[in-house]
């Protein structure tokens, strides 16, 4: 089975994507910021699975974190199958108002960081001529998010490139999917400052393993968008209809505090 290797895998979708690759046999390269929930993570697989489980702990707001993991894992002679660029995280409010090293912390980690790793590791993929990239972005994506400007917009990011460089790859057996939750059970929230909003009140939130078990399927199908849960796919479609006025309108009376 293939080696994948995870970003953001300390907790929420970054961690079940392990479990579920794990599941499947596959052996896992976990990369986080808190290296004690990653070792945690490790000896939980290693103990219910025969997978092989590397850990490296790594700040993704820090320029030279990509180009640190990409030799990390050549110094020890692991060959990365499967990218999934999952680490990203959100901050609810104005934003004149927002922190500024968190704002551009937030664009490090969820854009910068997401373009370095596939930069590094899509040469050798092409060189193999396979490869599955998995870019975790989410239906934040299909228009602007007032109260979370920059989080929406670095994720209709994601899915631009992403898209983009999945035709470059046409001619090849490596594929790139972006998958694009809606509001998912996780820890998310609780970092984003987004616990006590409207949007979070709404029935039949999924949990972060269904969302990993969907993303993790339409990666290995070769998906282009994954849209899960048939709400979202409506409301991702939606938008090209709407009045943007009022999408934003909408957007932003989910996102005030209930």
């Amino acid at each position: 089975m293939k080696t994948a290797l995870i970003t953001g895998a300390s907790s929420g979708i970054g961690r079940e994507l392990a479990r579920v690759h794990a599941a499947h046999g596959g052996d896992c390269v976990l990369v986080a910021r808190r290296g004690s929930e990653l070792m945690a993570l490790k000896e939980e697989i290693e103990r219910t699975t025969t997978t092989k489980v590397t850990i490296i702990e790594k700040d993704l707001s820090l320029p030279t974190a990509p180009r640190e993991i990409y030799e990390a894992v050549r110094a020890q002679g692991i060959q990365v199958d499967i990218l999934m660029n999952n680490a990203g995280f959100g901050l609810l409010g104005a934003f004149a108002q927002a922190d500024e090293k968190t704002t551009l912390d937030m664009i490090h980690v969820n854009i910068t960081s997401l373009v370095a790793l596939t930069r590094l590791f899509l040469p050798d993929m092409i060189a193999r001529n396979t490869g599955r990239i998995l870019n975790v972005a989410s239906t934040a994506a299909f228009q602007p998010g007032p109260l979370m400007a920059v989080y929406y917009a670095t994720k209709a990011f994601v899915v631009s490139f992403s898209e983009a460089v999945r035709y470059e790859l046409r001619e090849t057996k490596v594929t790139v999917t972006s998958l694009c939750p809606g509001p998912t059970k996780s820890e998310f929230q609780q970092a984003a400052g987004m616990t006590n909003i409207r949007m979070m009140s709404m029935p039949g939130i999924p949990t972060s393993r269904t969302v990993a078990d969907y993303g993790y399927q339409a990666m290995m199908f070769g998906k282009g968008i994954a849209i899960q849960g048939a709400m979202n796919r409506i409301s991702a479609f939606s938008t090209r209809f709407f009045p943007r006025n009022l999408i934003m309108r909408f957007v932003y009376a989910l996102q005030s505090t209930r």
